[in-house]
């Protein structure tokens, strides 16, 4: 009787694989081309509701990087003023132990819109890039459109960089020695905190680090936009025009350089740029044009493309290896530009970075398949309880 058990469990774990690795190659499979596993599982789940977009999609434990750090970071939510009667939350990362370590300034990214990111969706990636740099990262809760427009989130950043210029001591920091990033809509901000502190000569910026950046507001045929813009890699055009409409909404103000830095006057005299850009996203190509016209203007900048992922792709860097990567690149780029190690080159050129190969790409093909099977079983269970 048990061997008759057994022999029904194989058979059922023989097809339920088989169902599994198929669905996987039909997700994998785009307009665009054929998408890497894990790409594809991370997309299906978000686009399918199987997983919320601001929930973190975790791999086994074992499988996981970064893990061993996590108890050891200390976190301390704050308010800071910005105006008359008016505070944000500031959340401050840091080891118990940091004595005058690199400051990084982290603005979430999420269309500058209520409901799209906050330091809540951001948590993981700002303190994993905390862990990686031995930094203390403090990362602002800007005020949000369509309650605030711009330049709002902007004066915001800009204040929190003050506060942090005069405060980063307190929390073991280096205040000659601070550095923006962000991702998408926070890169954006990123790039302008620089660019305003430079022309109001406020606190000096060692580097900044911009993950997909978005660089303008204007209508600009960029063949990214076009291809990529139908939401399928996680952002749409919809939400771009919803997000111009809430915090941009009078088109004078797409033309300000502290919304659409792209196409300021002047970008010579800005901090050390790292850009990284994903294949499959409507912001590519301008996030790579932004560090030409960067380079053009005498910055040092190194700008890498990642392809076969997607638009947010590091904020999955527990279960992407490139996500992970491109985290460790930012902080060995930071590492050289605080060491004054980092190599510049005549030429502008845009650093395309492959998918894992070797042990690394059956690791991330086994991961992609346990997570389909997860996925699999989870529409099922669906579908029987339905």
């Amino acid at each position: 009787m048990w061997k008759k058990g057994i022999k029904i469990i194989v058979i059922i774990t023989v097809i339920f694989s088989i169902v599994t690795a198929i669905s996987i190659e039909n997700w994998s499979k785009t307009a665009h081309g054929q998408l890497p596993s894990k790409t594809a599982v991370v997309l299906h789940a978000i686009n399918n509701n199987l997983v919320s977009l601001n929930t973190n999609i975790e791999a086994p434990e074992f499988l996981s990087p970064d893990s061993s750090s996590k108890n050891q970071m200390k976190k301390h939510n704050i308010m800071i003023p910005v105006e008359e009667n008016k505070k944000i939350p500031v959340r401050i990362y840091h080891y118990s132990n940091t004595d005058n370590a690199p400051v990084i300034m982290y603005y979430h990214g999420g269309a500058f819109l209520e409901g799209y990111g906050n330091l809540e969706t951001h948590d993981s990636l700002i303190r994993s890039l905390a862990a990686k740099t031995g930094a203390v990262v403090v990362s602002p809760g800007y005020r949000l459109a369509p309650e605030h427009i711009f330049p709002t989130a902007v004066e915001d950043s800009y204040k929190a960089l003050q506060w942090a210029y005069e405060n980063a001591e307190k929390y073991g920091g280096n205040p000659d020695k601070i550095a923006v990033a962000g991702d998408s809509a926070g890169g954006n901000l990123a790039a302008v905190t620089a660019l305003k502190s430079r022309n109001l000569d406020g606190p000096k910026l060692f580097a900044q680090v911009l993950y997909y950046p978005l660089t303008t507001f204007r209508d600009v045929e960029f063949d990214s936009r076009s291809m990529y813009d139908r939401g399928y890699y996680l952002l749409s055009k919809q939400v771009m025009l919803k997000a111009r409409n809430s915090y941009t909404p009078e088109e004078e103000m797409w033309q300000n350089p502290y919304s659409s830095p792209l196409y300021a006057d002047d970008l010579s005299g800005l901090p050390p740029a790292y850009i990284i850009t994903a294949q499959f996203d409507p912001l590519r190509d301008e996030g790579e044009l932004y560090g030409k016209k960067l380079h053009n203007s005498g910055v040092t900048v190194k700008t890498t493309r990642y392809n076969g992922v997607m638009h947010g792709f590091v904020s999955f860097y527990e279960v992407m290896s490139s996500g992970n990567q491109a985290l460790q690149e930012s902080a060995q780029f930071l590492e050289k530009v605080e060491n004054d190690t980092i190599d510049t080159t005549e030429n502008y050129d845009v650093s395309v970075k492959k998918g894992p190969r070797g042990f690394k790409r059956f690791k991330e093909e086994a991961e992609a398949f346990a997570i389909g099977a997860f996925l699999v079983g989870k529409s099922m269970i669906k579908l029987f309880i339905k």
